[in-house]
């Protein structure tokens, strides 16, 4: 089988769990009343008046099957996924919010998961190559470290440093003084939502150099933490992978041991780091509650925690909706990557 049956072969084979996926979010929300559900077909703040319209238009008192067939059509026609009164986002339509939102958290992964999957892999490749050296204590007490750390307390002691050193507040997406600026859309056009971009984009390098500043302290945060379980897995993948049996026939054959472990070692022993490293992704993309929390950094994370202690149910259903999406690209971009790295699995 070729790449491009296999690809084919993936992604007929997803149809079925996003099929699921929808099914079980629409059964969950079968849990509310209907004059809750009737908020997932809501626009604006003056539909909320007349909810008792929108449930005997959308059927939602009749058969499961005929609101899943209408609420199907709101969300994939009409982009519709209700109206969300979140205070700390100012209410409105919750794609459009999402759509806010999702910049601010997908410009710290940016730099979170290139750092984490590059420092884990090397890490962990040097840790298991130099067993029980220097170079594998070092990493091995980093990683434990890193895995024990509580990213909240990480987050206050980073802050509490750079406060007392500088006296300067890093939380927040951009500083005060700026903050009139980019929200004004006169002066400041946002083109990708990505205020480091952005800032370059209108002219404005105080903006892009005020957002890196911001940027610094969550992804350290965030890439500690990460890439300690990044390493130790990467250091069990290739400590088993130097014991194979081709490993040693490649090492009699007189194979430089730079190529034994880069062209070969290393190869098979990412296997299982890309499936981690590929949900790690995908949590980064739909948020990071805690870091977002504690730096003030508004992201999608963030939002959808308030929103679901405030039982903002457009705003959770429409969540777990982009959640369930993510994740279920993310492993089909994982399945991708093992046919690259080993040709065998497409075989199969």
């Amino acid at each position: 089988m070729g790449l491009r049956e296999y690809i084919i072969r993936r992604l007929i084979l997803v149809l079925p769990i996003v099929l699921g996926a929808i099914i079980l979010i629409f059964a969950i929300t079968q849990m509310f009343s209907p004059g809750q559900r009737a908020m997932l077909y809501v626009r604006t703040e003056r539909d909320i008046e007349h909810l008792d319209e929108f449930i005997a238009k959308y059927k939602l008192n009749a058969s499961a099957l005929d609101q899943f067939i209408l609420w199907l059509k709101e969300i994939f026609i009409h982009g519709n996924f209700g109206y969300s009164r979140n205070p700390t986002a100012g209410g409105g339509p919750v794609l459009a919010i999402m759509l806010q939102k999702w910049p601010a958290t997908i410009e710290l992964s940016i730099f979170i998961a290139p750092l984490t999957i590059l420092l884990g892999i090397y890490l962990g490749v040097k840790s298991a190559v130099h067993k029980d050296k220097a170079i594998d204590h070092f990493t091995r007490l980093l990683s434990i470290s890193g895995y024990s750390l509580p990213s909240f307390w990480l987050a206050l002691i980073l802050i509490s440093i750079v406060v007392a050193s500088t006296r300067w507040v890093p939380v927040g997406r951009i500083s005060t003084s700026l903050m009139s600026v980019v929200t004004d859309t006169t002066i400041f056009k946002r083109y990708t939502g990505f205020y480091i971009v952005d800032g370059l984009l209108n002219g404005r390098p105080d903006v892009t150099i005020d957002a890196l500043k911001h940027i610094v302290l969550p992804v350290i945060v965030v890439t500690t933490i990460n890439v300690a379980g990044l390493i130790r897995l990467m250091r069990s993948c290739m400590l088993e992978a130097l014991t194979k049996g081709y490993i040693i026939t490649a090492k009699a054959k007189g194979l430089k041991m730079s190529e034994v472990i880069n062209k070969h070692a290393r190869r098979n022993a990412l296997i299982p780091v890309v499936t981690v490293s590929g949900m790690m992704v995908a949590g980064l993309m739909t948020g990071l509650v805690i870091t977002e929390t504690v730096f003030s950094f508004d992201g999608i994370g963030y939002w959808a925690a308030t929103s679901a202690r405030a039982l903002d149910i457009p705003a959770v259903v429409g969540f777990t909706f982009f959640t369930a999406f993510l994740f279920i690209f993310a492993n089909l971009i994982v399945d991708i990557l093992y046919a690259y790295i080993d040709p065998r699995i497409k075989l199969g």
